[in-house]
């Protein structure tokens, strides 16, 4: 099916990861860049050009495209999707990408910095990958594969069902999503014109992954006040927000409930960001769990917190903000077993193993799923995201393809 295929995602990767895309967590605007806009309005130009005559980017950046049914049966429309931005954790401007042709398994020494080192030792996946065309960045930047692979992809199934006919399948929707990494991916998605019943995000690691269940997620922000005075006649009369808000994260425990101290299916909180001055700090954190149930209960632990540190500040005081941002998409995933039984025998036809995974994060399907759009993960090869070390496996890119143009035929013939 695909062996005299030329597949075109290494291609449309090489060129996706050259465009900056970071989305910034604490702009006000939607998309939170505008340069999130210029590959927006490239893919859609591309699908265009393909084909795909109904290809326009919303005032959003978000893309959407149908690729029309070829078939007489009445097939379920799904939709499929990916994110063009990049995480605001490391810098996506300027990417160089290298293409390391048949890796060995040594150490990458990435030359635009090279203490950045890539070995197996610390990414234990690559021995997976011996033999495969490894890209990375050149070690000042983050690559993009996470998302871009995720957009490249996509883009090479479309180019493969436009030019194989043969190939039958519904109406496919293809949705580009803007500021997935800070949390507002689908905050603007149009539920009645993207039109789909069920869902794809192409946003996880490593080749046969399908993830059903994410976190669910908080965020919480906490607001220190102080009390501001002359610093050279402030005794018995300042209190410093800073040190209050200092003193309130330096009680939090170093073995447990942390990012650092965690794995599997234990949750955490993280304080993300702080920001202030003497009279006023603001403390932003992410709660996660896989219970949901756990969340409050976490918010209740900082707030405990919170009251304990400021009884060692007479004067100050705090408020606390919890707001929702996503829940696990596994308790709605269940209520539709087919969309991730379909997805697993997609991944066998193109001959992997199947792994199924909970992702200790979250996507734009862990959202989209409770918006009405039922939207397990599916792999990508991206993998150390977010990091100059990130890297993906041109062939984990083309097995991804492989996987969704089978999806495609399999709702198809289920129909």
């Amino acid at each position: 099916m695909f062996d005299k295929y030329a597949f075109t995602v290494k291609e449309k990767f090489l060129q996706y990861v050259t465009i900056d895309t970071q989305s910034d967590p604490h702009s006000k605007t939607s998309p939170s860049t505008d340069k999130q806009f210029t590959l927006s309005r490239l893919l859609a130009k591309e699908l265009v050009a393909m084909g795909i005559a109904d290809a326009a980017v919303d005032q959003y950046g978000y893309v959407y495209a149908t690729i029309p049914s070829n078939t007489e049966k009445n097939v379920p429309v799904i939709c499929f999707c990916s994110h063009v931005d990049t995480a605001p954790d490391c810098t996506g401007a300027n990417v160089k990408p290298i293409v390391h042709e048949n890796y060995t398994g040594a150490a990458i020494v990435l030359p635009d910095d090279p203490t950045q080192v890539i070995t197996v030792e610390e990414h234990p996946y690559l021995r997976q990958r011996i033999g495969d065309d490894i890209i990375t960045a050149s070690g000042t930047t983050l690559l993009g594969a996470d998302d871009k692979a995720g957009v490249a992809i996509i883009m090479d199934m479309a180019n493969y069902l436009i030019t194989h006919p043969e190939v039958k399948h519904g109406a496919i929707r293809i949705l580009f999503t803007t500021d997935e990494e800070i949390g507002r991916g689908v905050d603007n998605v149009n539920m009645q014109q993207l039109g789909a019943q069920f869902g794809y995000t192409l946003d996880a690691g490593e080749r046969g992954v399908i993830e059903d269940e994410t976190f669910s997620a908080d965020a919480a922000t906490f607001t220190f006040h102080g009390v501001s005075a002359h610093p050279g006649y402030g005794k018995d009369k300042l209190v410093n927000a800073i040190k209050v808000a200092s003193a309130f994260i330096d009680s939090l425990p170093n073995d447990e409930l942390s990012p650092e101290t965690t794995d599997g299916r234990y949750g955490f909180v993280h304080p993300v960001h702080i920001e202030g001055i003497g009279e006023k700090v603001n403390v932003e954190f992410i709660l996660r769990d896989f219970n949901t149930g756990k969340l409050a209960a976490y918010a209740e632990y900082l707030q405990d917190k919170a009251e304990m540190t400021i009884k060692k500040f007479p004067g100050a005081s705090f408020a606390m903000n919890v707001k929702e941002q996503y829940r696990n998409m596994k308790e709605v995933l269940d209520q539709h077993p087919q969309v991730a039984e379909f997805a697993k025998l997609a991944i066998a036809r193109a001959g992997m193993e199947v792994i199924a995974s909970s992702a200790r994060g979250g996507t734009d399907g862990s959202r989209l799923s409770f918006m009405g759009l039922p939207c397990p993960n599916l792999f990508t090869g991206e993998m150390a995201f977010h990091e100059k070390h990130e890297y993906v496996s041109v062939q984990d890119m083309q097995k991804a393809v492989e996987t969704i143009v089978h999806l495609a035929a399999i709702w198809e013939e289920k129909a």
